[in-house]
């Protein structure tokens, strides 16, 4: 079988122009970051016993698997601030009266050198634009009681508070990357411009990037078909990702031992179980339906069809003309 057009050079070619924040903005925004964190820092010092406990980075930008994005599609970067729970009364806090008050304690942190438009209450989080760079950072509240690790409780979108520690995991992602090389955090990458391509084909397709960034953990873990994930041949690592959605049809429940024991997770029945490795007691896709999961696996099923069509595609361009359909119109080949 000849050489398929489009290998692993060319997917992390891919990566590097059209997919990856650029280094040097990817620096900037953690700077950015850290820069809120030692704001916060110095006025709790000025302040003991200050609602607001601690600040840390989270989400793509801390674990390095951010994507770019154009500007209103999101934020830049996120946050989770410690909030103080017996300050605002406890884990159970209405969440709008929540997030009120953290607007005003960040124009308290914050505000000697910001204007107060400048902090907007956003879904779930304190959206804080910064004028000189234009990044804008949304700040989570996290409900803490003083527990080790970072682990506070967290509000979701159903306005579930759920136990996690933003700390842990990163350790998570961080442990796999040290052991499987920068390529591991590439492939996720790509692969989550994958499911934004797909959700941009299908608005009501539902795959969280947590979720896919558990896929990859997992199959890193334990293999597919009897191989390791293949990090550093992103082809045919797509194959087993896609391969492992399409063929088990995520029913096959998902569970990791890195902070606590197979025997303390929580039963589930939902049709899909992926769990958090911080916390036994939730299940990241128990809001997903039965619907839900079959549009994800048909979703991963024609993906996987497609690139399976470009390895052994006669010619560079049936090949590329395949890669589109899965990373999208501005994907340009060999």
């Amino acid at each position: 079988m000849p050489d398929p057009h489009v290998d692993h050079a060319v997917l992390a070619a891919h990566a590097q122009n059209k997919v990856n924040i650029p280094a040097d903005e990817a620096r900037k925004r953690r700077r950015q970051v850290n820069h809120l964190r030692a704001r916060l820092e110095e006025h709790i010092a000025a302040h003991p016993g200050y609602d607001l406990v601690k600040l840390r980075g989270s989400g793509s930008i801390a674990k390095h698997t951010a994507i770019w994005r154009r500007r209103g599609e999101g934020s830049d970067a996120d946050v989770a601030v410690y909030v103080r729970a017996s300050s605002v009364g406890g884990t159970n806090a209405d969440e709008s009266g929540l997030l009120e008050w953290l607007r005003d304690r960040c124009i308290e942190v914050y505000g000697a050198t910001k204007d107060a438009e400048d902090f907007v209450i956003s879904e779930h989080a304190v959206g804080i634009t910064l004028r000189g760079s234009g990044l804008k950072i949304d700040v989570a509240p996290v409900l803490y009681e003083g527990a080790l690790d970072d682990r506070g409780y967290l509000i979701t979108r159903q306005g579930d508070r759920v136990l996690t520690s933003v700390t842990l995991h990163l350790g998570f992602i961080r442990s796999r990357r040290d052991a499987a090389g920068p390529n591991y955090r590439e492939l996720i990458r790509l692969l989550k411009a994958w499911i934004r391509e797909a959700k941009r084909n299908d608005t009501d397709l539902r795959c969280k990037s947590f979720l896919l960034e558990l896929i990859v953990a997992h199959l890193w873990d334990q293999g597919w078909n009897g191989e390791p994930l293949a990090v550093n041949d992103y082809p045919r690592a797509f194959e087993q990702v896609l391969g492992y959605i399409a063929r088990t049809g995520l029913r096959t429940p998902v569970i990791f031992t890195d902070f606590y024991a197979k025997g303390e997770v929580t039963s589930d029945s939902k049709p899909i179980q992926i769990w958090d490795p911080v916390n036994p007691a939730n299940n990241v896709a128990r809001t997903y339906t039965e619907s839900d999961r079959q549009r994800l696996v048909k979703t991963a099923t024609t993906a996987l069809e497609e690139i399976t069509w470009a390895a052994v595609a006669r010619t560079k361009g049936d090949a590329n003309d395949a890669w589109r359909t899965v990373l999208g119109p501005g994907f340009e080949g060999a």
